[in-house]
């Protein structure tokens, strides 16, 4: 594997900033890093909110190859029928774990919105690079059991958090560390760290959830 460049490795660094801030513009107030500390779930290897990211970044990483499916059969990136099922069966999975069937499906529906973001990119690149674009074109029934298998097991990573995702802005400044590092580990590109951003931004809930 080509080792990146200086200029690449500056990028992503950038880019993990850019996560970081993103992932926290939602918080209510900031939390001064001795609160954050006191979460355990940001800095743990195996913490729930690590595995949240770790696995939402996987999921994406299943966008590339779905991508190259699509294009090789001229098959539309939206798939409705499809959307339904995902959402469906991570909802149902959820209540069955004893987790919050609807904060669930507001995740699966952000993770499902970031891998169409990386889909639409990646067409976009091939369109007006064509050289570029892939030359084997997986299936997309074979990428999509992987995908179902990541499903569950972020289905149950985002039960884990729960106790982690009390605190909302305490949530937010660990589950941006766990991306930061998750995005800089994998060296995301500026596509992916931004699909990541978005995939995650119901993990921690809203500000009217936490209030109410």
């Amino acid at each position: 594997m080509r080792r990146p460049s200086f200029s690449h490795r500056l990028m992503t660094a950038a880019l993990a900033a850019a996560l970081a801030a993103a992932l926290l513009a939602g918080a209510s107030a900031a939390a001064p890093p001795a609160m954050a500390a006191a979460l355990p779930g940001e800095t743990a290897q195996g913490s729930p909110l690590r595995s949240v990211a770790e696995l939402s970044a996987r999921r994406l990483a299943t966008g590339d190859l779905v991508a190259a499916a699509k294009w090789g059969t001229g098959s539309p990136v939206d798939d409705p029928a499809r959307e339904r099922r995902v959402l469906d069966s991570a909802a149902e999975r959820a209540g069955e774990l004893g987790a919050d069937p609807r904060l669930t499906r507001l995740v699966f529906r952000d993770q499902i919105e970031a891998n169409k973001a990386v889909q639409r990119g990646l067409h976009r690149l091939w369109r007006d690079h064509p050289s570029e674009a892939p030359t084997e074109h997986p299936r997309l029934d074979d990428v999509r059991k992987d995908v179902d298998r990541l499903n569950e097991a972020l289905v149950r990573a985002v039960a884990d958090s729960a106790p982690y995702r009390r605190a909302a802005p305490l949530c937010r400044v660990a589950l941006a560390v766990s991306a930061g590092r998750v995005s800089r580990e994998r060296s995301l590109d500026e596509l992916h760290s931004t699909a990541l951003a978005g995939s995650l931004k119901s993990v921690c809930g809203s500000r009217r959830q936490h209030a109410g």
